[in-house]
């Protein structure tokens, strides 16, 4: 009997192959090709852009007008502008210490620079230190003030707002913000608020990431090459060309007359800073990036803290674009500038970026295994994703040799992204879920330099993910049907993909915390 049912379920799959199956995956073909040609194209467009940039040094300090704000002896400290440093953070008992001792030691006239902690905690402990440590700080005549909330309604947008709205902070003409684990050198403020003096159009002065734990695990090696593609080209890109790119919500100075034209800061999807800086452009205002100025801070190293902070820089921006996209259409500024935001910005960075690499490469082209009718030419198959992946590789040449791991693990990532891309377009259930990147600090050195550190009980059900697993046993199974009946050798891919899939689903990747 069970014989008969799967011939005849094998009988109507063949049936529906020709007229349904083939067809549609042609269709899904098409749709990805296109998709890799605009990634293709983008990638290549800022590729000559970036080589463009290094040749003839553009450097912002020749583009935009600098010059080192001068002591005056008639004015004293009045000829410094007011700025204020604002610090949100949230149980953050590992990194307090650093980024706050990092902001009350920089150079800036000291009654010129108001520091602002703004403390979401709900632990009452981690409350009590930070509390502590501000105190600490003010006793040695650091202007620092402690701010807390009775909610965390609008989570960091909600307590940056809050913070702006304290009276003291109408005599500041720029605001500096620093995420918990961002440690500022010394000169930060030297090195950026002359851009925003001595250029009125100017609102936002963004520095770059420096990644002190890049070297604790592979996982952190693969995120170091994803971001340093992003600020190497990126940023880069965008800031030498349209004077726009996203704001990266920490290590940047904003002119706090630009930010309030703008609208302030809203809570409306998880990613506040872009948002913010897509208003302040459509208003006009420009930015500038220093790729030269680096701001030291911490990369997610557990594989969960990596999974919930992909979700919202995957689900935030799709969400925005969706909310906003007509808001563009309308604004006077120019169709070009229009177009690059719409197309070049959101649609094909933030979105096609996302659902190419797991849909094409996960899913249509292991399918391609089954149905042979459906052929892939090699320049989408081949040729567009390995010159996609070389000009990814360029920001960070030191890792050229994890390049293969680094394509692996990507793609295993790129479902989490999807998902996340997809909740945002549509809305769904997760669409503001708001999950703070956990820092370790110390934490992990303290807990493995102990003498006898417990062995970690981890539970099965907390390190399986099932989509990984689902996903790693599909594409092995195309790889053995390859390897049976096929004929174009996917199956060595596909193989080694699976593995990928499956080593993340039972969680084996970035570091483990032993439980104190």
């Amino acid at each position: 009997m069970d014989t008969l049912q799967g011939g005849q379920f094998g009988l109507v799959l063949q049936q529906a192959k020709a007229p349904l199956i083939v067809p549609l995956l042609k269709f899904l073909v098409v749709v990805c090709l296109g998709m890799s040609v605009m990634l293709f194209v983008e990638k290549v467009y800022m590729g000559i852009i970036i080589i463009f940039i290094k040749l003839f040094r553009r450097r912002p300090v020749k583009h935009w007008k600098w010059e080192t704000i001068k002591d005056d002896v008639e004015l004293g400290n009045s000829a410094y502008p007011m700025v204020l440093v604002q610090i949100p953070m949230y149980n953050e008992r590992e990194v307090y210490q650093l980024s706050i001792g990092a902001a009350c030691g920089l150079s800036w006239p000291s009654d010129r620079i108001i520091i602002q902690v703004l403390d979401d905690s709900t632990d009452p402990t981690i409350k009590d230190l930070v509390e502590l440590e501000c105190q600490r700080w003010a006793s040695k005549g650091i202007n620092i003030k402690y701010e807390i909330r009775d909610n965390r309604n609008g989570y960091k947008a909600g307590a940056l707002k809050e913070g702006m709205k304290h009276s003291y902070v109408k005599q500041c003409d720029y605001v500096a913000i620093f995420d918990a684990d961002f440690q500022p050198e010394p000169d930060f403020l030297y090195r950026t608020i002359p851009f925003l003096v001595h250029n009125s159009d100017i609102a936002l002065v963004q520095a770059r990431w420096k990644f002190v734990n890049s070297d604790e695990c592979l996982m952190t090696r693969m995120q170091e090459m994803s971001l340093d593609y992003h600020f190497t080209v990126e940023q880069e890109v965008g800031s030498a060309t349209y004077a726009f790119f996203g704001f990266n919500g920490t290590a940047g100075v904003w002119r706090i007359a630009a930010l309030n034209e703008a609208g302030g800061w809203k809570d409306r999807t998880t990613v506040e800073d872009m948002d913010l800086a897509v208003r302040a452009s459509l208003r006009g205002w420009k930015f500038v990036y220093l790729s030269d100025l680096k701001v030291k801070n911490e990369l997610p190293s557990t594989f969960k803290a990596y999974r919930y902070q992909q979700h919202r820089w995957s689900c935030g921006p799709a969400n925005l674009f969706r909310k906003m996209v007509m808001e563009i259409v309308r604004n006077k500024v120019s169709p070009l500038k229009k177009f690059h935001v719409i197309y070049s910005f959101f649609f094909v960075r933030k979105i096609v970026a996302h659902i190419v690499t797991f849909v094409f490469y996960c899913v249509i082209l292991p399918a391609t295994v089954l149905v042979p009718e459906v052929q892939v030419p090699i320049w989408g198959a081949v040729y567009i994703p390995s010159t996609i992946t070389l000009l990814n590789a360029v920001g960070t040449p030191r890792s050229l040799h994890l390049l293969i791991f680094w394509i692996l693990f990507e793609n295993v990532m790129s479902l989490h992204r999807t998902k996340a891309t997809f909740i945002g377009l549509f809305e769904a259930g997760r669409v503001n879920e708001w999950v703070v990147t956990e820092k370790l600090g110390d934490a992990l050195k303290t807990k493995l330099g102990a003498k006898a550190p417990r062995k970690p009980r981890l539970r099965i059900g907390e390190r399986l993910h099932m989509l990984e697993l689902i996903v790693g046993f599909y594409l092995f199974f195309c790889g053995c049907y390859d390897l049976a009946f096929g004929k174009n050798g996917y199956f060595i891919y596909l193989f080694i993909q699976s593995v990928a899939f499956f080593i993340a689903g039972v969680g084996y990747v970035g570091t483990f915390v032993p439980n104190s």
